[in-house]
């Protein structure tokens, strides 16, 4: 005997799109759009109403008693579209219900990583939904991001960083891991790899500055100005200032060699 919900899915999620109905203006699901330079129809909906909707929703499942089936096959259910919004609720759902989910489970995020070409909806597939899988089971969940930080699809390399962020705010971080992902990735001129690598230290420096600095440090001559700023911007400020003169002049030299390569010298 299970404590599933008895209601099924599809109505459940026709009652949730005509909650959302009335809650988004067509000003606000344009400008949405463009901001995120988004393929899906956007229907204007405030990201606090969405998730006001979406705990009624996970209340028809069962709320605290609500089953893994239960979960997957709802946040399934809402991710079959083309809207924005129900994509989004989908994400809120997984990670509503992330205690109950598995390594195995994976899969098929990495599934709606592929088919999630924006950050606002890769970042918590990533940290609210993975990285709190990888804090109950780094073993098994490690192996996938693994596979995602060696992936061709610069979403999923972001996201295999993300996935780390929830182990550093616990305080058990997996530094060998993150140098591991984030060392060939540092030469990659794509921005929101290099802004994930830059997130990532700026958490770790939190807790841990000096080893911060000293990845850094290592790195000077290789580290794009996104990255760099993100991961000194919570360190010590005799240590940020140390290390912002010391990028400036690793990039000088980095501009005069280039110069002299290109006059033949």
């Amino acid at each position: 005997m299970t404590d599933a919900t008895t209601t099924p899915i599809p109505t459940l999620v026709s009652a949730f799109d005509k909650g959302l109905d009335g809650l988004g203006t067509a000003a606000r699901a344009t400008y949405d759009q463009q901001y995120h330079k988004s393929e899906f129809a956007h229907m204007g909906v405030p990201v606090p109403d969405l998730r006001k909707q979406v705990k009624g929703l996970y209340k028809e499942i069962g709320g605290r008693r609500a089953v893994h089936d239960d979960v997957t096959g709802l946040a399934a259910a809402l991710w079959d579209t083309d809207i924005y919004e129900r994509r989004l609720a989908a994400v809120f759902v997984l990670a509503q219900g992330v205690r109950l989910l598995t390594a195995a489970d994976l899969q098929d995020v990495t599934l709606m990583l592929r088919d999630a070409p924006m950050w606002s909806l890769v970042d918590p597939l990533a940290g609210d939904v993975a990285g709190k899988i990888v804090l109950r089971d780094r073993e098994a969940a490690g192996r996938t991001l693994d596979r995602w930080a060696d992936d061709g699809d610069f979403w999923l390399r972001r996201a295999s960083l993300l996935a780390l962020i929830p182990g550093i705010r616990e305080g058990k971080p997996d530094l060998v891991r993150f140098t591991r992902y984030a060392d060939p990735m540092v030469d990659e001129r794509e921005f929101f790899v290099r802004k994930a690598i830059g997130w990532v230290l700026r958490e770790i420096a939190y807790k841990d500055p000096t080893w911060v600095a000293a990845w850094v440090t290592a790195r000077l001559d290789r580290l794009a100005g996104v990255t760099f700023r993100e991961a000194v911007r919570r360190l010590p400020e005799d240590a940020a200032q140390r290390l912002t003169a010391e990028y400036k002049a690793a990039g000088a030299g980095r501009g005069s060699a280039k110069a002299a390569a290109k006059a033949g010298v």
